[in-house]
């Protein structure tokens, strides 16, 4: 995906959180926000793809802070929220146990995401709710037509806490016979989830675990491992959790390979170019 207009303070206020999730020191506060500034000055243009922006504002941050994970607490308090909020889903689940409900309750889970929604979020008030709300861009029926049909899938992680709901939807899709890889960041990056996330919640009992290689936000054609391109070339089928890996694989050469994507919409250019309202909830076939 290419930037909008509403991108730039987005970036700026994901800056401004980082920073203060990652250092007190209000002077390197400063002199950091003086090159994030400078970075979208350079690379903030019509056309420029926006997680790649996104993943040089959170790299520089990182690196000048001398902080690898500034999220840390943050995905932390999400996996609290989601292991509290778990029995809950799944004595919903056991309600209505069809593959689309699964799918809704890995979309709810797309809500436990700081970054995107802030860190003061408090998504526990809305995380029922939302399962009871319809999926509006729904194509969730071509995906089960190609669980069907496929052999592998290769599964794009996307936050931590929002894993525990995966892993309910993998289980139910494990049931249709595939090999499952769930893809993670090889270090961390905002409240992405590591492999080490996804081995705390058991995550490895359904799938393969593997890594990008990088640590970008969300996928970037330019920056996945040789291995983890190998892995792509070979998978039947993508399956893509939240908007950075969504703005990533809408600029990714994809050839005939099936790819969904299930997210919340969750800010004014997500919104625009799906083409449905924010705090939307979809299951996208975008390839």
């Amino acid at each position: 995906m290419k930037v909008y207009y509403q991108c730039a303070p987005c970036f700026l206020r994901q800056a401004k959180e980082a920073l203060e999730l990652a250092t007190s020191d209000s002077r390197l506060r400063l002199e950091i926000m003086e090159e994030v500034v400078q970075l979208l000055a350079n690379k903030f243009k019509a056309g420029a793809p926006s997680n790649a922006i996104g993943t040089g504002i959170h790299r520089l941050i990182k690196e000048k802070t001398n902080n690898p994970d500034p999220y840390l607490d943050e995905k932390k308090r999400g996996n609290l929220i989601a292991e509290k909020f778990e029995p809950k889903i799944l004595a919903a689940l056991e309600e209505d146990p069809t593959l689309k409900n699964y799918i809704k309750a890995a979309i709810v889970g797309n809500l436990l995401d700081f970054a995107a929604m802030g860190v003061n979020f408090d998504p526990s008030s809305i995380l029922l709710k939302k399962l009871k709300e319809p999926i509006v861009l729904d194509h969730s029926q071509e995906l089960e037509q190609a669980l069907n049909e496929c052999q592998s899938l290769i599964y794009l992680a996307d936050n931590a806490g929002e894993i525990v709901f995966d892993k309910l939807l993998l289980e139910k899709i494990k049931s249709y016979g595939l090999d499952i890889t769930v893809a993670l960041k090889a270090k961390p990056i905002l409240n992405d989830a590591t492999i080490e996330d996804a081995l705390e919640i058991g995550l490895d009992r359904f799938s393969k675990l593997t890594t990008i290689g990088t640590d970008s936000v969300g996928i970037i054609a330019e920056e996945i491992s040789p291995d983890f391109k190998k892995e792509l070339e070979k998978t039947d089928l993508i399956i893509s959790k939240g908007m950075g890996n969504y703005e990533g694989l809408t600029e990714m050469e994809l050839g005939e390979k099936l790819v969904f994507s299930l997210l919340n919409v969750k800010c004014g250019a997500i919104s625009q170019d799906i083409g449905i309202e924010e705090g939307s909830a979809a299951v996208i076939r975008i390839n």
